[in-house]
């Protein structure tokens, strides 16, 4: 009787989730080069080979380079999807926010920002996708030409601020260009055995449906309406205190917690991570003033660190998962020192 060999499948390649990045451009870059994804030479070139990274939302607000930051993951997806690997961006609350028209959080940069971007976006004769791509290219130079001009009319301008207002709203209003860019991205995704959102995954959302829930704000996001009024605001992923992207129940610090409510957080936990059939979770969203950190016998890990001058100008780290093992990497030198990580074997 003849035996069957089988080959072992080959282990799946790394992954490294991002946290929230609030429009910190030069934070952003120093935290992919540290993850051993972007060239330190300014050229902005993907190094991470077949490496997948997942950026964890809430790239908009606080900070000046918004639309920097995005046309950089979009060049570096290209680059990555040539070496067999991927750039995922996952979007947050404060990107739903914007959608809504909520510009509270925005910074004064950013509104100039939106202004520069629809200018070169019609040097380029409206091309979204050559504008869009590029503007990682340009944007530093635009930024400084803007502060250089004579006609530069600082912050607290009324009518500058207006203008910035309405350039803001075209872009990212539902169907708007930039809104349309978001709604490519989902609220929940699954990579190999790990779950990735910007809050939080509950029972409830997996019982609703993840891929319903990503479906409705992408459709949201296009502004696309099926009765032909305004498209509805999708409330299971954006809205209340305990939807996808606003979550924070897996966040919170156990020092503030009973040992019944820990034990209660535990058990939602091990239920959503059974129901999607997932080993552990990664969430952003609530900074972590400790660092990335996980609980619950490490099936959360909690990888916002604040890191944009806009919240904590804290120092960038990166999660990284390779062979189902997990670990953080603090310095350039962790990603090339010898693996040391929680086995989710």
């Amino acid at each position: 009787m003849a035996s069957l060999c089988l080959t072992p499948l080959p282990p799946p390649p790394p992954s490294q989730p991002l946290g929230d990045l609030h429009g910190d451009l030069d934070q952003a870059r120093c935290a992919l080069e540290m993850a051993g994804v972007l060239s330190s030479d300014g050229e902005d070139l993907w190094t991470g080979g077949e490496t997948v990274l997942i950026q964890l939302g809430d790239i908009l607000d606080r900070g000046d380079d918004e639309i920097a930051i995005l046309s950089l993951l979009r060049s570096l997806d290209i680059q990555a999807k040539a070496e067999g690997g991927a750039v995922f961006q996952v979007n947050g609350n404060h990107e739903t926010m914007n959608v809504e028209g909520d510009f509270r959080y925005a910074a004064s940069g950013a509104f100039d920002e939106c202004i520069d971007f629809l200018e070169y976006l019609d040097e380029c004769t409206n091309d979204w996708e050559e504008a869009f791509a590029g503007w990682i290219g340009v944007s530093g130079r635009w930024k400084k030409e803007r502060k250089m001009s004579q006609n530069y009319w600082g912050p607290l301008n009324l009518v500058k601020r207006q203008k910035g207002m309405i350039a803001r709203s075209m872009l990212l209003r539902p169907g708007g260009p930039l809104a349309r860019e978001l709604a490519q991205h989902a609220v929940v995704l699954k990579v190999n055995d790990w779950v990735f959102c910007h809050g939080g995954l509950l029972p409830h959302h997996v019982a609703y449906g993840i891929e319903r829930m990503n479906g409705e704000v992408s459709h949201w996001m296009r502004g696309l309406s099926e009765s032909g009024d305004s498209p509805q605001i999708p409330f299971m992923a954006t809205r209340g205190y305990d939807s996808v992207v606003w979550n924070r129940l897996f966040s919170r610090d156990v020092s503030d917690l009973e040992d019944y409510q820990i034990k209660q957080i535990h058990s939602i936990l091990e239920e959503t991570l059974q129901a999607v059939g997932a080993t552990a979770m990664v969430v952003g969203h609530t900074p972590q003033t400790l660092g990335v950190n996980c609980k619950y016998n490490c099936s959360i890990w909690r990888i916002d660190v604040g890191m944009s001058s806009g919240v904590l100008n804290s120092r960038p780290e990166v999660l990284e998962v390779r062979d189902n093992k997990a670990r953080v990497i603090r310095s350039r030198r962790d990603t090339y020192s010898e693996f040391q990580a929680i086995d989710y074997i």
